[in-house]
């Protein structure tokens, strides 16, 4: 049976899932009420009339944003609205209809943000990217709420296949190229859900359309360079430098992401603030880490870099002229690689490579999942079968002494 009380931030907490969905009304605002489905969701809505009719509306979830009393005062408009004769629902579905995929792209960039407090910039910049390059170009005229499922699909389709993939003008003689194929796919598809969550929470869509979508998840490239290639790289970014085809700053820089197996941005974009030399540590704060705030141990080598770079005003590899990070990197990176004949390697490469050295000197995964930031184990994993070559050298050394002393018998 329905329950009453008066609904506060303490009766919502009180209010416990259980087999089926639990209703509590409103004992002071009439037609006001608390849901609270099987799964742990809670949901404010509003029941009302408009002439002989019954109608309802759903305020939305609670937690982000609705709180009780938020929920309250949206309760409050929606029956004064239908006291004067208007349907709230009725204008809530006409503006719902009207909403473009392209206009709800736009108030996710801007809104969404406030649901997000601890989301990276760099994280909005890469949705920004998707949704405005890709899902625009597909399907930016379609209203949002008429999507379905096999939308979505198709838009993972059509960029996997390269169909929003184009170059343009940027500046004189800047160009910029747009990708497509299956990782860019999985990424767009994964911003697209990332948005349609939030407006299903806002109450612009009724359900998510990308729920039940398989991203497309290319196999995983790794590769891991071994000391003669690492010096390979090395030099040939010392020779560019001379001949002044790269900024000292981005060979300095190539280096210290060998020597902490970092993440590209989180050196590139390296700030003096964030080095404490007399600790030999760096420390990231929350915003400029994927995983949350993080140290990154310096070694003596590195600590010596990092001193040996010019002093800026914020970042420790600044672009030429000595403001703002390194820009152009990609292009700079093709050029040292090419010099280096390391074709196809990456720069998240050389974090692989950290790795693979940690655990070939006999660090175990979980040193080396501390050394490389990693908040789960299964995420370290992935280099487990890089201990095969000290063990098998271990059981080489044991094999021979046991063959030798087999022919020493016989």
């Amino acid at each position: 049976m329905p329950r009453k009380a008066k609904i506060t931030k303490r009766t919502v907490d009180a209010t416990h899932p259980g087999a089926v969905e639990k209703r509590v009304w409103d004992t002071e605002l009439k037609g006001f009420v608390l849901r609270v489905f099987p799964n742990g969701r809670k949901s404010y809505g509003v029941k009302y009339r408009i002439g002989s009719r019954q109608r309802w509306m759903t305020i939305g979830d609670h937690g982000s944003p609705w709180t009780a009393e938020e929920a309250r005062d949206r309760a409050k408009e929606v029956l004064r609205t239908a006291e004067d004769g208007d349907d709230p629902q009725g204008i809530k579905e006409e503006r719902r209809k009207a909403v473009t995929v392209d206009d709800l792209i736009e108030l996710y960039l801007v809104e969404g943000r406030a649901a997000k407090p601890s989301k990276k910039e760099s994280s909005w910049a890469y949705d920004a990217s998707c949704l405005r390059r890709h899902v625009s170009p597909l399907i930016g005229k379609q209203p949002a709420a008429e999507l379905v499922r096999s939308d979505i699909e198709r838009v993972q389709a059509d960029v996997k296949a390269g169909k929003t993939a184009r170059q343009f003008k940027t500046k004189k003689r800047g160009v910029a190229r747009i990708a497509g194929g299956p990782v860019i796919a999985g990424g767009v598809v994964r911003s697209l859900s990332a948005m349609m969550s939030w407006a299903e929470r806002e109450g612009v869509i009724r359900s998510n359309p990308c729920k039940g979508v398989k991203t497309v998840r290319p196999p995983k490239r790794e590769r891991y360079l071994n000391g003669e290639e690492m010096r390979r790289l090395f030099q040939a970014a010392d020779e560019l430098v001379e001949e002044n085809e790269i900024v000292p700053a981005f060979a300095a820089a190539i280096r210290l992401l060998a020597l902490t197996g970092a993440r590209r941005a989180e050196i590139l974009e390296l700030r003096w603030s964030e080095v404490d030399l007399d600790r030999a540590r760096i420390v990231l704060p929350r915003e400029r880490s994927k995983t949350g705030e993080k140290i990154i141990p310096l070694t003596t080598i590195a600590c010596d870099l990092i001193r040996a770079q010019p002093k800026s005003k914020d970042f420790v590899f600044p672009g030429r002229g000595g403001r703002g990070p390194l820009i152009g990197v990609s292009h700079r990176w093709a050029t040292v690689r090419a010099r280096a004949k390391l074709p196809g390697l990456r720069m998240h490469d050389l974090r692989h490579s950290f790795a693979s050295f940690a655990v070939a000197n006999g660090a175990s995964l979980f040193l080396v999942g501390k050394a490389l930031g990693h908040t789960q184990a299964t995420t370290t994993e992935r280099y487990a079968h890089l201990a095969d070559d000290p063990v098998r050298a271990v059981s080489e050394a044991v094999a021979q002494q046991i063959l030798g002393n087999e022919n020493t018998r016989t």
